[in-house]
């Protein structure tokens, strides 16, 4: 028995999913939230299996207070799979990447030591397999729910393996292969995880993992980036071919760094305000400053002072440090609250006209 509910008003558009599944000699209830067409939360109401009648109830009652808050029934979304390990260490962490500017950003277009690929604008997951079973991770190397369909299009492949993508709805954009069939892969150059990489994915047995598309060369890399902006997407990212995989990120520059046509931060909630709005903060090494404000969209849940969120926006004041015209884009349970650091912020340029 599962149901997926809707809610959307104003720039507010989300989903919440429940299920009640049989399990042992029991049920269970899980549940799945988050923006529509993102990579949904996952959870469960039932720490272990509970008789029938019980988990009806559970059931019964979570929905009851989901459409009480305006969620009406739609058409059948993906479900997620929740998993019993969910939020277990794994050890495993992803490489992480700084951002670069636009005069790096030209100079990597015309690099042939650099390979580049589009940024997703989705969750960044590390996906798994291992004795026939196949889980996500996020970026704190912590087990968490991904859509059933990921799930199973991985349990598909042959062997055993560890991928690193971006996450955008029912699909993994996988850009990297970290261990395949017990051998760490990590030490070698991406050109030689890359064709294993390739021969992993290209054989059709998961459809909703997709290779991401690589432009080598520099006309390659220009006419991808120009169809990227034309497509308003979120940016690209430059990546050395001899350049293993190295878990973390280096205080600055790195193997592989990012390029974002608009710019993105992750904040910490200082306090709410009124009239649905929200202050940041950020931490600049010694105390945290203020970053302005935020107003949260109709339909979304304030969050609770100390709340990590993310926020795009166009650019900060050099004098204040606010920042121009921010837009609300949900809470992040996988950034810590020393991550939300000032170094992310991009400031307005001095030669830039004040917009209207």
């Amino acid at each position: 028995m599962n149901v997926t509910l809707y809610y959307r008003e104003g720039s507010s558009d989300k989903v919440y999913q429940v299920s009640l599944e049989p399990k042992g000699d029991g049920f269970i209830v899980n549940f799945a939230f988050g923006r529509r067409g993102s990579t949904l939360n996952t959870g469960t109401k039932t720490s272990g299996p509970v008789d029938y009648e019980t988990a009806k109830k559970i059931y019964d009652k979570l929905v009851g207070e989901k459409t009480a808050k305006g969620y009406t029934p739609g058409e059948d979304g993906t479900p997620y799979q929740h998993s019993d390990k969910e939020q277990r260490s794994t050890g495993i962490l992803p490489q992480l990447l700084n951002p670069i500017e636009e005069q790096e950003m030209q100079r990597l277009l015309n690099d042939a030591e650099h390979y580049m690929q589009e940024k997703f604008d989705g969750k960044g997951v590390l996906l798994r397999k291992e004795n026939g079973q196949a889980v996500g991770i996020n970026r704190k190397g912590l087990t968490i729910g991904l859509a059933s369909s990921i799930i199973k299009s991985a349990e598909q492949l042959r062997g055993d393996f560890i991928l690193d993508g971006e996450c955008v709805g029912d699909v993994l954009y996988v850009f990297d292969l970290l261990e395949s069939d017990g051998k760490d892969l990590r030490p070698l150059p991406y050109r030689e995880r890359g064709v294993e990489l390739a021969n992993l994915l290209t054989t059709g047995a998961a459809p909703h993992l997709e290779l991401v598309p690589t432009a080598f060369s520099p006309a390659e890399k220009k006419r991808m980036l120009d169809l990227l902006r034309q497509s308003n997407k979120e940016g690209v990212v430059f990546k050395r071919l001899d350049a293993p995989y190295t878990s973390g990120r280096p205080n600055s520059g790195g193997p592989q760094v990012k390029y974002k046509f608009y710019a993105s931060l992750s904040a910490v909630v200082e306090r709410i305000n009124s009239q649905r709005s929200v202050e940041l903060r950020l931490f600049n090494g010694q105390s945290w400053q203020c970053a302005g404000n935020v107003t949260i969209p109709p339909g979304e849940e304030v969050p609770v002072a100390g709340t990590v969120v993310e926020v795009r926006y166009l650019y900060a004041y050099r004098e204040s440090g606010a920042l121009y015209q921010p837009v609300y884009l949900g809470t992040r349970h996988d950034v810590a609250q020393q991550e939300c650091i000032v170094s992310q912020i991009k400031y307005k340029s001095v030669n830039d006209e004040e917009e209207p």
